[in-house]
């Protein structure tokens, strides 16, 4: 998976304004810097790249569907007339 950008210059910036000190701020930058290191989320590109993927195995699965259907309806095609030669 892709990685995820994480600006961490402006999250201790953000956390110093809020209030924490310096190494407050700095030690709970780093905890999160490792979390979503070690996090296994998906980005918008892999979703779209796992969408594509799907939909590359549905086309696949579209034409192999069209030649059961044709197969099937020569299979009932020569039982009708087999079944209909017993009658003519």
């Amino acid at each position: 998976m892709s990685s995820i950008t994480f600006d961490t210059h402006k999250f201790v910036r953000k956390l110093q304004e809020a209030g924490f000190d310096e190494k407050q701020a700095e030690g709970l930058t780093e905890a999160m810097r490792a979390a979503i290191d070690e996090s296994e989320l998906a980005t918008r590109r892999d979703l779209k790249e796992m969408e594509l993927r799907i939909d590359a195995r549905f086309e696949a699965l579209k034409g192999d569907m069209s030649l059961i259907k044709w197969m099937m309806g020569a299979l009932i095609a020569i039982a009708v007339a087999n079944f209909s030669k017993q009658f003519f």
